[in-house]
């Protein structure tokens, strides 16, 4: 990955959409805190914001995307379905209420949020309608295991773009990552940093200190190094030009395979086989 050297570096996803390397989160944000964070996201070079509706903060968002000075065709917007809105009768209008929100005519991607099983194939269904009807850019789906593909797959005519789903050094899923792999799924990283707990880790504070580096930027180049998105969350500006500075350098083989054996199979957050919202 050592072509990784710019922020203004994008991956083609297996429809031809190119999306930047790095985004912003914006989970658990209020709308000021996300326009806020966007706008300071913007200025410190990234070209990719993600949300949702249940983060209800969409509209905080698109009052962002109409104060800052890059036109729309140069920003990557992410939103979700939530779970509620996963049938057939629901998907669109829901879409539609998150553009709104958005203050946008389309989004760059749009992900399923959570595999609510009994309705993943009607719900992949509407999701393909709106990408046909070219208000979203590409579609994808988030948290989704390989089970949970598989059954996708099965009814799929268009071949979800991205897999965004809970991944750091201590929970490297190879088997997912394989699997998406095969499927040419661009798997993107949420919660990368750990919900925090990066700065627990002795091994990220010596590779930080080998490299000249924080321990959050280390984790995050092991994120591209591997070849996935990341969307590091924050709303401190500092700390957000600080999770960008991850395109200067590059990790050896040896130090990837150190991150790699921290591996617990540990999740911080939902477990996709036993969520309950």
């Amino acid at each position: 990955m050592s072509t990784l050297n710019n922020i203004n570096d994008r991956v083609e996803l297996n429809n031809g959409t190119r999306m930047p390397w790095l985004g912003l989160g914006v989970f658990q944000m209020s709308d000021d805190e996300a326009r806020q964070a966007c706008l300071h996201a913007l200025d410190a070079g990234y070209r990719s914001l993600d949300t949702a509706a249940v983060y209800k903060n969409e509209t905080g968002v698109g009052q962002a995307l109409r104060e800052t000075a890059f036109s729309r065709d140069e920003l990557f917007v992410t939103t979700k379905l939530w779970n509620d809105d996963q049938r057939a009768r629901r998907a669109s209008s829901a879409f539609q209420e998150s553009l709104d929100r958005l203050g946008t005519d389309y989004v760059d991607l749009y992900l399923v949020h959570w595999p609510v099983r009994e309705h993943i194939a009607e719900t992949w269904k509407a999701m393909e309608d709106i990408y046909s009807s070219g208000r979203a850019k590409a579609i994808g789906v988030s948290n989704f295991l390989p089970h949970h593909l598989e059954k996708l797959l099965a009814v799929a005519d268009v071949v979800p773009t991205v897999n965004q789903v809970e991944f750091h050094p201590y929970l490297v899923q190879p088997d997912l990552l394989g699997f998406c792999k095969d499927h040419k799924i661009v798997v993107e990283a949420w919660s990368p940093l750990m919900q925090g707990q990066v700065a627990s880790e002795k091994t990220f504070a010596a590779l930080g200190e080998k490299y000249g580096k924080t321990p959050a930027q280390i984790v995050l180049r092991w994120d591209l190094q591997h070849g996935l998105v990341t969307i590091p969350k924050s709303v401190r500006a500092s700390r957000i030009q600080e999770n960008a500075g991850i395109f200067d350098f590059e990790l050896s083989e040896a130090d990837m395979s150190v991150l790699d054996a921290l591996d617990q199979t540990r999740r911080f957050g939902p477990d996709p086989d036993t969520f309950g919202f």
